[in-house]
């Protein structure tokens, strides 16, 4: 009889042993790549907005303004490749100073808004990414931008 209660004692015993190990080693976490790693790619308008007016959709039939042309190469960390709306290109180089802001700087040749054009990240994972310009955008009569972005 005491041998018998032994053995259950020891089986439950292992059990919660278990139990407790695969618990503590089967939730692992994964970790999130930081915003300068995800932000690290060539990136093209699917939707922009203009002071909160939709002026772009890609594939869309009326559109406002044509943003096909839009790219954002930011895959060469810290260069920059910015194309904007009418096909015109600068280059310069990027910074993440944190995970909520893009700087774009030494722009060459300076865009018509100066050498510098910044942006808040509003959101990013590994294919899309939403930013809005920080200061209006004197191409566009000085409307906030807000870009949807996916990366090819």
């Amino acid at each position: 009889m005491y041998q018998l209660i032994m053995r259950k004692t020891s089986v439950i015993a292992l059990l919660s042993a278990m139990v407790l190990v695969g618990s503590l080693t089967g939730c692992k976490k994964t970790s999130t790549p930081p915003v300068s790693e995800l932000i690290a790619k060539v990136w093209t308008a699917t939707k922009v907005e203009e002071d909160n007016v939709t002026v772009y959709i890609k594939g869309g039939a009326s559109n406002i303004r044509d943003y096909a042309k839009f790219k954002l190469d930011l895959s060469k960390p810290p260069a920059v490749s910015y194309t904007e709306y009418d096909g015109n290109t600068f280059v310069g180089q990027y910074a993440v100073p944190d995970d909520q802001t893009l700087s774009l700087t030494n722009l060459n040749p300076p865009p018509s808004d100066g050498p510098a054009v910044s942006f808040t990240i509003n959101s990013i994972d590994d294919n899309n990414l939403v930013i809005t310009r920080t200061k209006g955008s004197l191409k566009t009569g000085g409307k906030i931008n807000k870009y949807t972005l996916t990366s090819q």
